[in-house]
């Protein structure tokens, strides 16, 4: 590279990886990390290693989009296999770790009520001094972890943490899914062996829109362990960002950055919800809301509950060098279903601020609001989920992710406190994936098949959607997060046909909307409001 000044290139696409898996939310947590990667990792990756044929034409195939499936090549099996033994030998502490946690279950599964002050002699060892015995009220009994001591024992590892950045263009066209495959290194990626928390990655992204010298970036890489095909020089050039931020100097501005990622922004407030940002390549274009133009500061990012396409590690830690604050639902307490998301993101570097429900937030020219909601969660006791609302500049914002109507007295209640709203964001992922696509690695018996099949992760269908904008009377209705983009489909793996139920159910709110002259429309790609 000759002697000028250097950005990260906007094709440059980053993958955090914990034991060469990409890091979604329940990898972080030491104990959910520990049951996925030994009931479910391993699992894959011995039945790659077994026919690692079948597994390259059904991972090829696009009906198949998104199964568990490994997506590695042929040359790749010593590699996984390797992995293998890596997990099984030098953290044999998560095999273990797993086996205890059966074993602790097992032994709760007996009691009957009575005193539980005596068992704690007969927890396993691994999670001896970790764990709480109690019952609910019910007088079923079970275990708390103590999740601050967790993190500051030995199975918290950020030496297995690494990352990897690919360019897209060229030789790669697209992301492959990332749930299904570990990440090994290969001609098109570099892997660098960092922990998430390293400077070295705010160094690294502020270089997308804060160029650099060449003796910079050799300083940024001198020191990091690198693998893989692609090198330092593929992933800067010379030339800007072709796209930045617009000033804006009253008013409110809120840009749709995709699924359910959404910037509301005003002369003295920036704020993002569940962003997962896109790299812009050159077949997706100016319908992606890239890195370029977020403003140079995020005061805050409100995240609405812990499923990997609203709390996106991927994203948060290219976001962190700019972040003042995170904003999180509060969570419940030990449960490994319901981590907290707040230790999680404190341990990556992270300031973070736990929300009760309806807790309010007072900004210098607005407020921010934790709303509670139903649905999506498999009727599990997850804590940590709020919907969000916004009011700035004389609007009200309503960021709704994936609730559910399922009790509208309670939407009827908030309404009583916040009132009418202009923006309504709901998302209608109306079918979702059974229980086990997302906790079935976290469960110690196997979930009988009606069980799974009756507790999906459903969004609001038609009827349930149309009970919120009854309720709240929005002036605008839009429909996000149904994975519809093109360039999520790397962790969404989703391809909607027209008949689909998701695209049916919204389209019958859209009709709904319009005879009732509310503006209302199905989100895909870039789209801004600019409310004054």
């Amino acid at each position: 590279m000759p002697s000028n000044l250097y950005y990260l290139k906007e094709s440059v696409y980053f993958e955090p990886l914990i034991l060469r898996w990409y890091a979604w939310p329940y990898l972080l947590p030491p104990m959910s990390a520990a049951m996925n990667l030994t009931g479910r990792s391993l699992r894959l990756m011995k039945s790659f290693v077994a026919n690692s044929r079948l597994h390259l034409a059904a991972s090829q195939n696009p009906d198949l989009a998104g199964g568990d499936f490994v997506n590695c090549s042929e040359d790749q099996v010593d590699a996984v296999r390797a992995l293998i033994d890596e997990m099984q030998t030098e953290h044999k502490d998560y095999v273990e770790l797993r086996k205890a946690i059966v074993q602790l279950n097992d032994m709760l599964d007996k009691c009957e009520g009575m005193s539980l002050e005596t068992l704690y002699d007969s927890v396993p060892e691994p999670l001896r001094g970790l764990v709480e015995l109690v019952y609910d009220m019910s007088h079923s009994a079970s275990f708390r972890m103590i999740e601050g001591l967790i993190y500051e024992s030995s199975l918290y590892k950020p030496q297995v943490q690494s990352v990897s950045l690919g360019l897209l263009g060229g030789r790669l066209k697209e992301r492959p899914f990332v749930l299904s495959s570990p990440r090994l290194p290969d001609e098109n990626h570099l892997h660098l062996k960092v922990p998430f928390a390293d400077p070295l990655i705010d160094r690294l992204f502020a270089t997308r829109t804060r160029p650099v010298t060449r003796e910079q970036i050799d300083a940024m890489f001198a020191d990091v362990h690198r693998e893989g095909g692609l090198s330092i020089d593929d992933l800067f050039t010379t030339e800007a960002p072709r796209i930045t931020r617009k000033p804006l100097s009253d008013g409110l501005r809120v840009s749709y950055l995709g699924h359910a990622g959404l910037l509301l922004e005003t002369a003295k407030t920036s704020i993002l919800v569940d962003p997962v940002i896109a790299v812009r390549d050159e077949a997706h274009g100016d319908r992606v809301v890239s890195f370029s133009e977020l403003p140079e500061t995020i005061d805050y990012i409100c995240v609405t509950h812990t499923h990997m396409d609203h709390v996106c590690i991927e994203t948060l830690l290219q976001l962190r060098h700019k972040t003042r604050k995170v904003l999180v639902p509060k969570n419940g307490g030990g449960s490994i279903v319901d981590p907290s998301i707040k230790l999680m993101l404190q341990r990556i570097g992270f300031d973070v601020v736990e929300f009760e429900d309806m807790e309010t937030l007072r900004c210098e020219d607005g407020l921010i609001r934790a709303i509670p909601f139903l649905g999506e969660h498999a009727d599990l006791n997850i804590r940590s989920k709020t919907a969000w609302y916004f009011e700035f500049a004389g609007k009200k914002v309503f960021s709704g992710a994936d609730s559910s109507s399922l009790d509208e007295r309670m939407y009827k209640r908030i309404h009583q406190i916040i009132g009418d709203i202009d923006l309504l964001f709901i998302g209608m992922e109306c079918v979702g994936a059974p229980m086990s696509w997302l906790y079935g690695a976290l469960f110690t018996k196997p979930i009988p098949r009606d069980v799974n099949e009756s507790r999906r992760f459903n969004g609001s269908d038609c009827a349930s959607a149309q009970k919120i904008v009854d309720i709240f009377n929005p002036s605008e209705v839009y429909i996000y997060a149904l994975g519809m983009e093109p360039w999520f489909k790397y962790f969404m793996g989703v391809d909607y046909d027209d008949d689909a139920r998701q695209i049916t159910e919204s389209g019958r709110l859209l009709d709904i909307c319009r005879e009732k002259q509310v503006r209302a429309e199905r989100l895909y790609a870039k789209q801004i409001w600019e409310l004054n």
